[in-house]
């Protein structure tokens, strides 16, 4: 059972981070997009909505921590001998 544990646990992290990560960019983009306001499709102007455009870049901004974090997670030996401290101590 362990290899089958092992396998469904990547699986389930790359289904999060290999869809999950796009879709929620992706939902950023819209929420960012429709927050900005200008003109729609039948040409109507539309006013800017600051909550949406706020969402759009809060969901940019987690992106974009979740992947530093992933970054900083893999070279964590690299830099923990080199500098001497780990980048990041809340994961195991």
């Amino acid at each position: 059972m362990t290899y089958l544990e092992a396998i469904l646990k990547v699986l389930v992290v790359g289904l999060v981070l290999g869809a999950g990560l796009p879709a929620v960019f992706a939902i950023g983009l819209a929420a960012f997009s429709a927050g900005a306001g200008g003109a729609d499709g039948e040409g109507a102007t539309v006013a800017p909505n600051p909550a949406l455009k706020f969402l759009g870049l809060l969901l940019f901004t987690l992106v974009a921590a979740v992947i530093v974090i992933a970054i900083l997670y893999i070279t964590k030996g690299t830099i923990k001998h080199h500098f001497g401290f780990n980048p990041v101590p809340f994961l195991p």
